[in-house]
């Protein structure tokens, strides 16, 4: 552990941008695509749709943050892992958030498909869902 490097000891702005940058690209990317889904769905299939798409929006990104979490912290530990020298625990790690995450998925897709209508109301819909 004595090549260890303290980001205190080398820190410059240039590896501050390094290292936040593609997390910005997260963003950017996740907000175009948000605009781009509205744009299409705005322009081919209606107004009601489209407000169907946003009354719900916040329900998806709240969905969306248990992948957004398991990508980020994922990497970051299996990177960590592989940067320690131990490739088989990092595979093992890699493998354990595939798999929680692949469950995770069908969880919330089957909860998604049960309770949609009481999900949609909570957030304020009227009509038929």
């Amino acid at each position: 552990m004595k090549n260890q490097i303290q980001l205190p000891d080398h820190f410059t702005y240039g590896r501050l941008i390094r290292f936040t940058l593609p997390s910005m690209g997260m963003m950017v990317f996740t907000s175009i695509y948000g605009v781009v889904d509205g744009f299409f769905v705005s322009n081919f299939a209606g107004k009601t749709p489209f407000a169907a798409l946003n009354l719900i929006m916040p329900f998806l990104m709240i969905l969306s943050t248990v992948g957004l979490m398991f990508g980020t912290g994922g990497t970051a530990i299996v990177a960590k892992t592989f940067g320690e020298g131990d490739r088989e625990k990092g595979n093992r790690y890699f493998s354990l958030f595939v798999y929680t995450a692949g469950i995770l998925d069908v969880a919330f897709a089957v909860l998604g498909f049960l309770f949609l209508p009481a999900i949609a109301a909570l957030l304020g819909a009227e009509g038929r869902c």
